[in-house]
């Protein structure tokens, strides 16, 4: 794997001179961050050496490194899924490359169905923690070059990053909740009883997404900061018939106010 990383990291180093300290990781629905940008390089992900290919709708597919108010970014607009046949590796892949670019911190965004009764369609959760469901990442043979074998869990997602995130959101006047992202694999969405079952375990909101990422970020020692757009229900009396449109439809919804969120949080 080694070998590959260092394929990528060459051909993306050909393209792009500057390497970004931050990166981005875009979900479903949020790619509306690309309007604020002013694109310096963009890279279609079936040209850089081993890198999968987005399936998904709503996923454009494509590095970028740009500019949000002279800061540079280095985006991935559309990402990779379990549910999509790649194995955790060639989902984990891209943020291995970030780390042997020099990426020091990532901000990971996704869309997800919320448990919590206090939460609505469009609401705003930044992850403060998670519950993995999904098939770890680091399992299988040991790299020494990604970070320890065993790490630790307890701060995964930045304490920092969160204060500053909850700081600028109330100055902009965004409304946010802070909660535990629950990583299942998809594709079906959730029956009424495997939300009861996700809200009793702790879970505040669930995805098909981010907690693999998030894993091999820490590991190698990657800022991480995530945040959820709450795209349905899964309450008790509030669960809906839903398809994919309507959750892509729901974050773009609220994409512009994620996006204020988070361009403060990198260049405030």
């Amino acid at each position: 794997m080694l070998s590959a990383i260092e394929e990528a990291v060459s051909y993306i180093r050909k393209q792009i001179q500057e390497i970004p300290e931050t990166a981005i990781i875009l979900g479903t629905g949020l790619g509306t961050i690309v309007d604020h940008l002013e694109i310096i390089c963009a890279i279609d992900y079936k040209e850089i050496p081993h890198f999968p290919e987005s399936t998904v709708e709503g996923h454009a597919g494509k590095l970028i490194l740009g500019r949000l108010e002279e800061v540079p970014v280095l985006i991935m607009q559309g990402r990779f899924h379990f549910y999509e046949g790649y194995s955790m590796e060639e989902v984990t892949f891209p943020i291995r490359v970030m780390k042997f670019l020099g990426i020091g911190t990532v901000v990971v965004s996704n869309a997800a169905g919320g448990m919590n009764p206090e939460f609505e369609i469009g609401d705003i959760m930044i992850i403060n923690d998670h519950i993995n469901l999904m098939p770890n990442p680091l399992i299988g043979k040991h790299v020494p070059e990604f970070g320890a074998r065993f790490p630790d869990m307890s701060q995964t997602y930045d304490p920092r990053l969160i204060q500053r995130a909850r700081r600028e959101a109330g100055i902009l006047g965004i409304k946010v909740h802070e909660g535990c992202y629950v990583g299942v694999t998809g594709p079906t969405l959730e029956t009424p009883k495997e939300y009861e079952y996700l809200r009793a375990i702790g879970a505040d909101a669930v995805g098909m997404s981010t907690v693999p990422e998030v894993i091999a970020a820490h590991q190698m020692g990657i800022r991480v900061f995530a945040v959820s757009v709450i795209t349905d229900l899964g309450v008790p009396g509030k669960i809906q018939k839903l398809t994919h449109q309507d959750v892509i439809e729901a974050a773009e919804k609220t994409a512009p106010k994620l996006t204020s969120l988070i361009i403060k949080l990198i260049t405030g």
